[in-house]
């Protein structure tokens, strides 16, 4: 079952016009669905056309960030024009009896706006610890950090979160009441992302630590 949506849209691009009741615009769901992704996709445009490229990205307070090299033609160009970030996870195909009302279940979420470059060197390192900690917690804390001249190869950029929309779908499927009687199975194929066992490097001799010997959580 649908809810109505939650809170208004905050700019009229944002505002979900396909099943608005499916829409998002709080801010407690949209940090959700930002924090369980690894991967955002950015669409911008350039002299060769538009592209939608994925990257790895992850928020602290009100911004998402991402990272790349300085030579980066995408990092080169997002502080040169509005784009449009999206994030989605798909939690299920949804059987229906009819082909025409099959759906999936998902969250997802789209933001509007215009990166920034973080200048201060404080801060870049900061936030590229907090990256490290976002991946797998505890790892920031064993690995050799990142060089000088590394950071100086590195562009570190955020966007602020205040023009976005989520639209999430749960729950079974919802039929036509003259195909409640078709013969056929109707319902949920779950989908969950797993994490599994780890693959020790065959010239590694360490012994696994214990956020290693805790990822395989099934």
């Amino acid at each position: 079952m649908t809810e109505p949506a939650t809170h208004a849209a905050p700019s009229e691009r944002t505002r979900v016009r396909r099943i608005p009741t499916n829409a998002h615009y709080d801010t407690a769901t949209l940090h959700a669905i930002i924090d369980d992704a690894y991967l955002c996709h950015i669409a911008f445009a350039d002299d060769k056309g538009s592209h939608c490229i994925p990257t790895a990205c992850w928020r602290e307070g009100d911004h998402l960030y991402i990272h790349g090299s300085n030579g980066s033609r995408m990092l080169k160009r997002l502080t040169e024009s509005e784009i449009c970030v999206t994030i989605t996870h798909l939690d299920g195909l949804v059987m229906a009896r009819s082909a025409f009302n099959h759906s999936m279940n998902y969250r997802s979420a789209m933001i509007y706006g215009r990166f920034e470059v973080v200048a201060d060197e404080g801060e870049r390192r900061r936030t590229m610890e907090a990256f490290m900690e976002k991946l797998v917690p505890g790892r920031q804390a064993d690995i050799r950090p990142g060089s000088d001249k590394e950071y100086a190869a590195t562009t570190i950029m955020r966007i602020a979160l205040d023009e976005a929309a989520c639209k999430v779908r749960a729950g079974g499927p919802e039929d036509d009441e003259d195909d409640m009687s078709w013969p056929v199975w109707a319902g949920v194929l779950p989908f969950a992302r797993m994490q599994m066992k780890p693959i020790t490097d065959p010239v590694c001799t360490h012994a696994a630590p214990a956020y290693v010997i805790g990822w395989q959580k099934w």
